[in-house]
């Protein structure tokens, strides 16, 4: 079986790094990758989103990095306790101090960091991780839970990058939303193959509760899908128009629909798969991890204001 990082470089050396942008008339097909992928591997679906998440981002901003060869990295996250900085010399850019939450730090060749410049305005740069100033450290990840795939701080010390668009081009524009609207579909495809693990044991065997359990996860499937296929062709038709309160939608039906065939499968498989499979055992500690990346009630909390601001949309 090839690794993780092997099945990275081989999906991005045949193309698949390259998936269509969203926003141009194939979003779908966009997600429909990346839950394949996730359904595949979790710890690489994390990798892969990340790489393609960056070349969207370097293509939207126009940036002349987007010819660049190797595996990228988003980094987005803002911690209050590791906040990187950047500082202007003439014509070039350093970066100095940590930035958390950099997933597969010791895999990827660039990554794009959110950085704060002399203003406090937040910008966006390229950055290639061979630069002497780049330390990847072991601090700031314990979890068993997506473990092929640490997510540690990384410390710059007057690394070199490239800033990638203007002070604060990469949360305005489009493509911010319809990048977070793709991590649903990742949620997604994580789910499956626990779902049709109940499937297999049910056809197995019937007993009538893991069939109830199984009803109620094609249930929540379906009904998630028809979410991501709505979204998807929302974006095709509205490229400009902000997808916050579709972003939020989505992430929250798919952070509920994860929690439930989690819980459900969990059930309905009993004790035995989840410490006897390899396979099933992994994911089943890697999909609540990685679901965290939702803010939970607090993006519901935004959620609702948006909604509140305007109209529920609820009419059939």
């Amino acid at each position: 079986m090839p690794s993780v990082e092997q099945r990275l470089f081989e999906l991005i050396a045949a193309g698949q790094g390259d998936i269509a942008v969203p926003g141009r008339g194939s979003t779908l097909s966009r997600w429909q990758t990346l839950a394949r992928v996730a359904s595949e591997d979790l710890a690489l679906v994390k990798l892969f989103e990340g790489h393609t998440d960056a070349i969207a981002i370097l293509d939207e901003l126009g940036s002349t990095w987007l010819g660049s060869t190797g595996v990228w990295g988003t980094w987005a996250a803002e911690p209050p306790q590791a906040k990187l900085r950047l500082h202007r010399r003439g014509d070039r850019v350093r970066l100095s101090g940590r930035k958390a939450w950099c997933s597969g730090a010791d895999i990827v060749t660039h990554s794009l960091v959110t950085c704060w410049d002399e203003q406090d305005r937040q910008c966006l740069a390229a950055v290639d991780m061979t630069d002497p100033g780049v330390m990847v450290t072991k601090q700031g990840w314990n979890a068993i839970g997506m473990g092929l795939v640490a997510s540690p701080d990384v410390l710059f010390d007057d690394a070199e990058a490239v800033t990638v668009g203007l002070a604060d081009d990469y949360v305005t524009r489009p493509g911010f939303w319809h990048g977070g609207c793709g991590i649903a579909a990742c949620w997604y495809g994580g789910a499956l193959p626990l779902a049709q693990a109940l499937v297999e044991a049910v056809q197995r065997r019937a007993e009538p509760h893991a069939e109830a359990h199984l009803g109620a996860v094609d249930v929540a499937l379906r009904s998630l899908r028809a979410l991501l296929i709505e979204g998807a062709t929302w974006i095709d038709e509205n490229p400009h128009e902000s997808a916050q309160g579709l972003a939020l939608r989505l992430r929250a039906a798919a952070d509920e629909t994860a929690t439930l065939v989690h819980t459900r499968v969990g059930r309905g498989l009993g004790a035995g798969p989840l410490c006897r499979d390899p396979d099933i055992a992994q994911r089943f500690a890697d999909l609540p991890v990685f679901i965290r990346q939702t803010h939970a009630e607090r993006d519901l909390a935004e959620l609702g204001r948006l909604v509140a601001r305007g109209s529920g949309g609820w009419s059939l």
